[in-house]
């Protein structure tokens, strides 16, 4: 794998990138629950994760199997916004997701294009579509209303995700420009983001009482072998996510990186009901989980007609260059 972009992505790099972080990103919603069932310390999971990653891709560039570049400070630096957002946005997810069953869970985090746009309007970017904004507002409708539904609300649970939100929203657009900028690889981010975060992570375990106590908790649990299944598995989709994930970003966008995570939202949602349990069926919540869905589907369908505008003007300029020369 290179260490650096320097092609023009293809569509089907770009196709694969957002499917695979899209399976992927679902996957790990419930993987993740599964583990805080029978395990509460998130940011234990969170740094074992990183620590996972780290480790994985160092033996792959000594072992050769990568070609990213070595360390330097000077990217280290710019990269270390990006390492923070990313692991407060995990961490309160995780944390979130102790207390909030998935369909909620994933109500809540599609909200992530509402804070998207808003911190593009402080950016002065351009103001976005009618059905931009109309299916945004109805997504937040949506939350509001499974909310006033939810017999489990746990107001922990949604200040966590909420919070999450937030963290998301500046992290995707921090490595999307990160990318961008210092054309690194995804593999290359991965690294610098999880080799950050472990001082932090270790910090942060310490300070909030997790370590040792974690451990020892962990160590106990060794002895069930379907624990351990589920913990490795765990830790591998964790090294897929990230790496999907910035993938997707980079050769995409962290708008298309949003409405990947909004449209596998609806894949989670449904399962969500059935697996794991956790979930108060009420008319009310269910019907605040439909609206939330159908605003996802048009946000996306909008930003895709948006979209597909953009390249046939960029063609309709070139050919009318080509037509003068």
């Amino acid at each position: 794998m290179e260490g650096r972009v320097d092609l023009e992505p293809t569509p089907f790099l770009s196709l694969f990138a957002a499917f695979s972080y899209g399976i992927t990103s679902m996957a790990m919603v419930f993987i993740n629950k599964a583990v805080l069932m029978q395990y509460a310390y998130s940011m234990t999971l969170l740094t074992l994760q990183q620590l996972a990653t780290t480790l994985l891709i160092h033996f792959g560039k000594v072992m050769g199997y990568t070609k990213a570049k070595a360390v330097n400070m000077p990217t280290a630096k710019k990269l270390l916004p990006v390492s923070v957002f990313y692991n407060a946005n995990v961490a309160f997810a995780l944390a979130s997701l102790k207390g909030v069953n998935i369909p909620m869970y994933i109500a809540l985090k599609r909200l992530t294009p509402l804070a998207v746009l808003v911190f593009g309007f402080f950016r002065g970017k351009s103001r976005p579509s009618t059905q931009v904004s109309l299916s945004v507002i109805f997504t937040a409708i949506g939350v509001v209303i499974a909310a006033l539904g939810d017999f489990s609300f746990d107001l922990h649970g949604y200040t966590m995700a909420l919070t999450s939100v937030f963290f998301q929203t500046m992290y995707l657009v921090l490595v999307e420009k990160s990318g961008a900028e210092e054309g690194l690889s995804s593999v290359e981010i991965m690294f610098y983001n999880s080799l950050l975060s472990l001082p932090c992570l270790l910090f942060l375990i310490i300070a909030t009482g997790e370590f040792p106590h974690s451990l020892a908790v962990l160590s106990g649990k060794a002895y069930s072998f379907a624990f351990l299944v589920i913990l490795v598995i765990s830790l591998i989709m964790g090294i897929v996510l990230n790496y999907t994930m910035f993938l997707c970003t980079i050769v995409n966008s962290a708008l298309t990186t949003t409405i990947v995570g909004v449209l596998k939202g609806v894949g989670s949602t449904t399962l969500g009901f059935v697996l794991l349990g956790g979930v108060q069926v009420h008319a009310l919540n269910v019907t605040g989980l439909v609206i939330n869905t159908a605003g996802g589907v048009w946000y996306s369908y909008a930003k895709y007609q948006q979209k597909k505008k953009i390249p046939r003007k960029v063609l309709s300029e070139e050919e009318q260059l080509k037509n003068t020369n």
